[in-house]
Formats: C-alpha cells, sequence, structure tokens
C-alpha cells in the first residue's frame, strides 16, 4: 500500500482532485471530514475546544466553525491553541481509516490534509500531491466560489505557507489554474504513476 499526502491553498481546488483520486479508486481520507468528527458534540475535540475558546463558539448545540476560523485565520496564538487540540484527534481518527483501508485491499492511500507543509507532516508519506493555482487566483476563487470578503480571503491565504513554496516541496503539482478537463487529464496521468 502507498500512503500519499495530497495538499493544497485555499481555494486551490484540491477537494476537486480528491474527488477525482477517489473515483479512480484511491482511497481517501480527509482530514476536513476528520475535524468535522473529532468536534461533534460529546467528543473530547468539542470539551476541549469549548474549554479553551468558550460557550461563545457553541451555536445550536455544535462548535461555531465559521466563527471560530474567523478568529484562527486573524490570531495565530488561538490557531496555535485550536491546532495543539485538533491536531491529536484528527491523527487518530485518520490513523483508524487507514488502517480500515488497508485491510480492505487499498492499493493507494490518500490522506487529504490542507495544512500539511505547514504541520511539518510531509516527512510520513512516501509522496507529496500539491494542488496548485497561484495566488491571486486562491483570493478570487475563495470570494466568488466561496463568497468570502476579500480581506478575509487574504487573511486565509496569508495564514498559509505560500504556495509557490509548497509547490518547491511537493512531488507532484496538478496545476489546477485551467478547465476541469485539464486538469482531470493531470490527476489521470498521475494515478498511472502512481499505480506503477
Amino acid at each position: 500500500m502507498k500512503l500519499i499526502g495530497l495538499t493544497g491553498g485555499a481555494g486551490s481546488g484540491k477537494s476537486t482532485v480528491a474527488a477525482m483520486l477517489r473515483e479512480m479508486g484511491a482511497a481517501v481520507i480527509d482530514a476536513d471530514e476528520a475535524a468535522h468528527a473529532v468536534y461533534e458534540p460529546g467528543q473530547p475535540g468539542f470539551d476541549a475546544v469549548v474549554a479553551a475558546f468558550g460557550t461563545g463558539y457553541v451555536r445550536d448545540g455544535r462548535i461555531d466553525r465559521e466563527r471560530l476560523g474567523r478568529l484562527v485565520f486573524s490570531d495565530e496564538d488561538a490557531r496555535r491553541r485550536l491546532n495543539g487540540i485538533v491536531h491529536p484527534l484528527v491523527r487518530l481518527w485518520m490513523t483508524a481509516r487507514t488502517v480500515e483501508a488497508q485491510q480492505s485491499g487499498a492499493q493507494v492511500v490518500i490522506h487529504d490534509i490542507p495544512l500539511l507543509f505547514e504541520n511539518g507532516l510531509d516527512e510520513l508519506y512516501s509522496d507529496v500531491i500539491l494542488v496548485y493555482v497561484p495566488r491571486e487566483l486562491q483570493v478570487t476563487r475563495l470570494v466568488e466560489g466561496r463568497g468570502l470578503d476579500e480581506a478575509r480571503a487574504r487573511a486565509m491565504v496569508a495564514a498559509q505557507m505560500p504556495i509557490e513554496e509548497k509547490r518547491d516541496r511537493a512531488a507532484y503539482v496538478i496545476d489546477n489554474s485551467g478547465s476541469l478537463e485539464r486538469t482531470r487529464e493531470q490527476v489521470r496521468a498521475l494515478w498511472a504513476e502512481l499505480l506503477r
């Protein structure tokens, strides 16, 4: 079994590429899904986030991820505290899903991790795939695609390692700045390479 890391920048289209890889047969394990799972009421992550940040970050009985996101993208200390709570729980969740994929015979397991390089996780993988778009296109997509205001979009992009630096560190780069079909062609070629 090959264990591969998949990352990108905010607005790069990493989820689109992950879906394409899943369609081709990869077992894709998503760190965002893991984070949602560990934040659920009754889970240790929920209790730890409330203890660290207060009940003001709970809405309708759940962690208010939008409000918490606004805080952590503008306050580095808050981001570090949140990461210290959530990252160990996410790793445990993803490890359990990886074992399940291996037991079911998966040839390629891909960990979809937005902040893979930022958290020094690249050493865990035989290779890392980066979904790349230029920085300004990241901002445009966050504004037009997700409805963020430009200041918030720029803060999100600035909170991450520069996409050009990630590109230099990745084993494989999928350039997602063109058409969906062009991206799909790159993913098909990459998939054939991963199966070799």
